[in-house]
């Protein structure tokens, strides 16, 4: 069995990537880092990416911290070297803990405590647990310390689906850096670059246009906004992301006729994020398969309703309903109604109407502070052989992100 060693610990974190494409499991890992350097600010981090191919200068981590890129190989030999590397490391350096963002990446952890007794965290986010049937996997999961759900939509699948011991998972939400959202009129230049007047409603999605993200809802968005149209002639819709479905997502605006109603935006960077949330009057996902979704935090700490599907982990952020609008994601009829009665501000939540307080609210429940108070009792729970949280203060940091 693995011995505690709580003046010198060393954590081995497995992660897709950080410095690249940042999605909603990048931007999580990275708020993960940040938070457990907080609390053990004297320990040793080697972080394992599969996808990065390099480290950019200066990355704003303890100096402690040595990144394995692994980016540079075939996908086959980027998982080879990933096992292969988690483990021969793990048996030489021994290391307090091992954390993956990522569940596919929990099956050399599992070996790895085979081997050592090295205990180790997974955290699920959504589609890649639900309906899980990869038995390695599996096996992974049940044997992991900790199971960490982003969501209680998710743990509650994990509960369902894998027959787990409820003690076994944890909820540990998604997060944000609200001083980088914040609510602003709409920036001149974006209504400029999109040729839209101030008081022009827009709807707008931020999201990955990728074959397999069509469940993102924006093909309902844009067959509601046929309805929506009848009412509010100048609705515009900017739909933000980049992807390989972009060539399907044209042929269908064109065949709903509504070419001069929808701006594809392409990606929209870092710099640009706050200014596109407060371009929009409301943010629309209306998603089928959100294992939480960061986007929709980022856009109400800028004060914007949001609309969201019901039968994923978007009931979270959105608290159920308290915080925005839940509908069913395959019913367009009401997808166009709830969209309408948002922006006409007839919907009968008067919350998505006052900015200040919306972002206030989303603040004290989801910020990086309750984050990291959340990570700190996780690990203060954790059994006696893993490890013990120092009593370090906490401080919100600014990340990157998506």
């Amino acid at each position: 069995m693995l011995k505690t060693r709580p003046q010198n610990h060393h954590f081995f974190l497995l992660f897709p990537n950080i410095f690249g494409f940042k999605g909603g499991v990048q931007v999580y890992s990275i708020f993960l880092l940040q938070a457990l350097q907080q609390l053990y600010p004297k320990a040793n981090y080697d972080i394992f990416l599969k996808y990065d191919r390099e480290t950019p200068d200066n990355p704003p981590f303890l100096s402690q911290t040595r990144f394995h890129c692994l980016g540079n190989w075939s996908r086959f030999l980027q998982t080879l070297l990933l096992t292969l590397k988690t483990i021969s490391f793990g048996i030489w350096q021994q290391p307090t803990a091992l954390i993956t963002t990522h569940l596919n990446y929990s099956i050399p952890c599992y070996w790895l405590k085979c081997l050592t007794g090295t205990p180790y965290w997974v955290i699920v986010h959504g589609l890649e647990g639900w309906n899980l049937s990869h038995p390695l996997r599996q096996k992974a999961l049940r044997h992991a310390d900790k199971i960490i759900a982003v969501s209680h939509y998710t743990r509650d699948r994990l509960l369902q689906e894998q027959r787990l011991n409820p003690a076994q998972i944890s909820v540990l939400p998604n997060t944000f850096a609200a001083t980088q959202f914040q609510p602003t009129p709409k920036p001149d230049y974006l209504l400029q670059r999109y040729r839209l007047t101030k008081d022009q409603p827009v709807i707008l999605t931020v999201t990955r246009l990728g074959r397999s993200a069509s469940y993102k809802g924006y093909d309902q968005i844009l067959r509601a906004l046929v309805e929506i149209r009848r009412h509010i002639p100048n609705i515009h819709y900017i739909l933000a992301g980049k992807g390989d479905d972009r060539p399907r997502i044209e042929a269908l605006i064109a065949q709903l006729n509504l070419q001069q109603s929808v701006t594809l935006a392409g990606f929209v960077p870092d710099a640009e994020l706050c200014d596109h949330y407060n371009l929009c009057d409301i943010f629309a996902m209306p998603s089928q398969g959100e294992g939480f979704g960061i986007v929709y935090l980022e856009a109400l700490a800028c004060g914007k309703p949001v609309l969201a599907g019901n039968k994923d982990g978007a009931v979270d952020p959105l608290v159920h309903g308290k915080l925005g609008c839940l509908v069913d994601p395959l019913n367009e009829s009401a997808i166009a109604r709830n969209l309408r009665q948002i922006l006409q501000g007839t919907y009968p939540n008067p919350l998505l109407f006052q900015p200040e307080l919306l972002r206030q609210e989303t603040i004290q429940r989801f910020e990086f502070a309750q984050f990291s108070q959340t990570l700190t009792t996780l690990t203060q729970t954790l059994r006696r052989h893993q490890f013990q949280s120092p009593a370090v203060p906490i401080k919100t940091v600014v990340t990157e992100n998506h």
